[in-house]
């Protein structure tokens, strides 16, 4: 019986963990949630009712960064996950944060109506995108000279970012972070987990 993965395809903690477990191979039954109309199986074994949730016979993992971790436990061929921890603990924790507060506010104005969304995309800039351009300076991935589980994590949300406005993303004056996200998105690993699935219900 493969694994069950509770997905939603623009989730970008669903991305990045359904691009981890292609990576590594591992074959899963792929059931796609309508946000408004989630299944009762998913809020059985996961009560906070988000995306991913992958089970594996009793093994319930409903965090994206522990899926990515146990398929590259099972198999990481061209070694993801070889990378300083310290360093790798920081971004994301950067990303998932304070990133992902301000990506919000940015993509949904009208959920915060009190804020200066100028404000709000100079403050992401600094916050993230900056340090990413710095990083990307010295190595063409965040972590060094090759790819590691570090930039698959962290580009879902830079991907979000972009598309929020994208004539203005592209002229921000980061010339190395917009290839790295270039990289990413005409990756045959990205297109491999994009594909439109049914909407799966109980």
């Amino acid at each position: 019986m493969l694994p069950i993965l509770y997905s939603y395809r623009r989730c970008p903690y669903a991305i990045r963990a359904r691009m981890a477990l292609k990576y590594a191979g591992v074959q899963v039954e792929h059931r796609e949630i309508v946000l408004r109309n989630k299944p009762q199986s998913l809020l059985q074994v996961s009560p906070k009712g988000t995306v991913p949730v992958l089970c594996v016979d009793d093994l319930i993992l409903d965090q994206s960064l522990d899926i990515m971790l146990w398929a590259l436990q099972l198999s990481d061929p061209d070694g993801w996950a070889i990378v300083d921890q310290s360093i790798a603990k920081a971004w994301i924790e950067k990303n998932d944060g304070p990133f992902k507060a301000l990506l919000d506010q940015y993509k949904y104005p009208n959920r915060y109506p009190d804020i200066n969304q100028a404000e709000v995309f100079h403050t992401a800039i600094e916050l993230m995108l900056k340090p990413i351009e710095v990083a990307l300076q010295a190595n063409p991935y965040l972590m060094g000279g090759k790819l590691s589980w570090v930039d698959v994590a962290i580009f879902p949300f830079i991907r979000q970012f972009s598309m929020v406005n994208p004539e203005m993303f592209a002229h921000l004056p980061l010339p190395l972070t917009q290839r790295w996200l270039s990289q990413h998105l005409e990756s045959e690993l990205f297109h491999s987990v994009m594909h439109q699935n049914p909407s799966w219900v109980d």
